[in-house]
């Protein structure tokens, strides 16, 4: 064969000095891309150091003594794991000393891996936040687990007795490479002054006290209180005090970047991407290999759409990402009544999308977000009920939620699991009732014997029992989950056996959970951590259609 004839001729006729010629230069290339270059480095490169880069590396080195050559390596590290943008104004200020954190003892119940989050500054541990620590270690509570992870932590730091505390224990010594600071735990006595107004018996004023005694102590030193507690933010912020949130358990700054899992094609589409497509059609579906600019911002299972006066609109959804092209398939009108599914036909153009999500085999895991009436239990219960009465894909639909009350609690329920998650699955007793109405083929008899055969289908489960579990060929459908923490969604989701779907629906402007925000809540962690995956997919859906009155509601309150 001709190709690999030319290579070995070449090969060949090359002799070895022109090997070693060049090798040679290829040396001073790497070490003139190396960050860091070597006192050894030196003396074989003279000139090309003497040249532009090392001069001023080695002067914006000299500035932070010890471990500034490590500032710019975490710097890189840290920012795509983080996009949350709070840490990126403490990497900006690469000279003086590392900032020492005072941690409230609500951080180290949210996050246990709080003290290995603040990169190469200092933190700092009151007494009086360990004793805090040993009241709440009793108990089968998320924060109780949360607390002895915590005291396993501390203790895996203070093991070793040669180490003097008041010197600082290297955070980095667990194993943590991203942690640069140290560890300083109160060893002394610690006067302060506070204002007479403050009782100084309580925890959060003694903690407050020891912020202002280490500010003192330090001036050359900026000392930050890290509290999730609001008003202790605020009493700080009005002695005098820095202080401000825990940021790294948000997964978005803010709510509005969120993956929305469509994107609105330009007028221009077909002119700058139009060039050398290539489409094809299979098993009904049309398919469009199409190459251009808007090729790198698209992703797997993200659904586009051009609607033009003059063309006929293109609704199609991302099926293949190949370096510079990109793969369409178009997608199946679930508007029309032909294609019901269970009764159910798409009002807009984003409910389209989202059932042909939760038709498709091939997506095992699927989030849905919108406000209040935009059909996301409707859609995913007619959907689930389709594919497990008459596709037989999978055995059954599993249905749970959190146990989150709007108001007050109305105190134990009785009966077993599944009566006692009665009051709490309302929505899906008025969505069933909607289906049910759905089929006006049959009596009332026929409805009848259709509900009981429907409800032998459903198992409603507590999610305090999923632990351990796992489900094989189920789909399991998630409600109200903008209410789980980033743990219990990866709990959740880690139940999925072979052939389970799990689908997760939720309104992020309906937080009832403590301490979760729209940034921090599971269900934002979730879409934003499977974006791309080529087996997930993820819809907002924006317009309301549960009434005229809920959609008025919903815009104006």
């Amino acid at each position: 064969m001709p190709l690999p004839k030319a290579p070995a001729s070449k090969a060949a006729t090359l002799p070895a000095s022109a090997f070693e010629a060049q090798l040679k230069p290829k040396a001073p290339k790497s070490t003139r891309k190396a960050p860091t270059p070597t006192s050894r480095d030196v003396p074989e490169m003279p000139a090309p150091l003497a040249a532009t880069p090392p001069t001023a590396a080695t002067a914006a080195r000299s500035q932070p003594a010890q471990g500034a050559t490590s500032l710019p390596v975490k710097a890189v590290s840290a920012s795509p794991l983080r996009p949350a943008a709070q840490p990126k104004p403490r990497k900006i200020r690469s000279s003086g000393p590392a900032k020492l954190f005072v941690l409230d003892t609500n951080v180290l119940m949210h996050d246990p891996m709080s003290l290995f989050r603040f990169d190469e500054h200092d933190v700092y541990l009151p007494m009086i936040t360990l004793e805090e620590l040993d009241g709440h270690k009793k108990g089968m509570s998320e924060v109780s687990r949360n607390v002895r992870q915590v005291s396993r932590e501390l203790d895996a730091l203070a093991a070793d007795s040669g180490t003097d505390p008041s010197a600082g224990i290297p955070l980095a010594k667990t194993g943590h490479k991203d942690a640069g600071g140290k560890l300083f735990f109160q060893t002394t006595f610690v006067e302060f002054k506070l204002p007479a107004g403050l009782p100084q018996g309580k925890a959060d004023n003694q903690i407050l006290g020891v912020v202002q005694a280490l500010r003192e102590q330090h001036p050359g030193r900026e000392v930050v209180l890290v509290s999730k507690d609001i008003n202790m933010r605020i009493k700080a912020r009005a002695l005098g005090l820095a202080a401000e949130d825990y940021f790294n358990d948000k997964t978005l700054e803010d709510g509005d970047l969120l993956y929305t899992g469509v994107m609105a094609l330009p007028a221009d589409f077909w002119d700058k991407h139009g060039k050398g497509v290539e489409s094809w059609s299979q098993a009904g579906y049309t398919y469009y290999r199409i190459s251009g600019p808007l090729v790198p911002a698209l992703m797997i299972n993200q659904f586009v759409y051009l609607e033009s006066a003059d063309e006929a609109p293109l609704y199609a959804r991302v099926t293949e990402i190949t370096g510079k092209t990109a793969v369409l398939k178009t997608l199946r009108e679930y508007i029309h009544a032909k294609n019901a599914v269970w009764g159910v036909t798409a009002r807009n153009r984003e409910q389209n999308f989202a059932l042909n999500l939760l038709m498709d085999p091939e997506c095992d895991f699927i989030t849905l977000t919108g406000t209040a009436g935009t059909g996301k239990t409707l859609m995913t219960l007619a959907a689930g009920l389709a594919q497990v009465m008459e596709d037989r894909r999978y055995s059954e639909i599993i249905v749970t939620r959190v146990t989150v009350p709007v108001g007050e609690d109305i105190g134990f329920l009785p009966g077993n699991e599944e009566e006692k998650m009665g009051p709490w699955m309302g929505a899906l007793d008025d969505n069933l009732e909607v289906l049910a109405k759905s089929d006006s083929s049959s009596g009332e008899w026929g409805r009848a014997a259709t509900n009981d055969l429907v409800r032998s289908k459903i198992k409603i489960k507590s999610l305090n029992f999923m632990r351990g579990r796992t489900f094989l060929n189920k789909f399991v459908l998630i409600d109200e989950a903008q209410n789980l923490t980033p743990k219990q969604m990866k709990t959740l989701i880690t139940r999925a056996g072979p052939g389970t779907k799990i689908v997760c629906l939720g309104n992020l402007a309906q937080i009832d959970t403590p301490y979760l925000t729209e940034g921090s809540s599971g269900l934002t962690y979730a879409v934003d951590r499977f974006k791309g995956w080529p087996h997930s997919g993820h819809v907002t859906l924006a317009r309301g259609e549960r009434s005229r009155l809920a959609d008025y509601a919903s815009e104006v309150l």
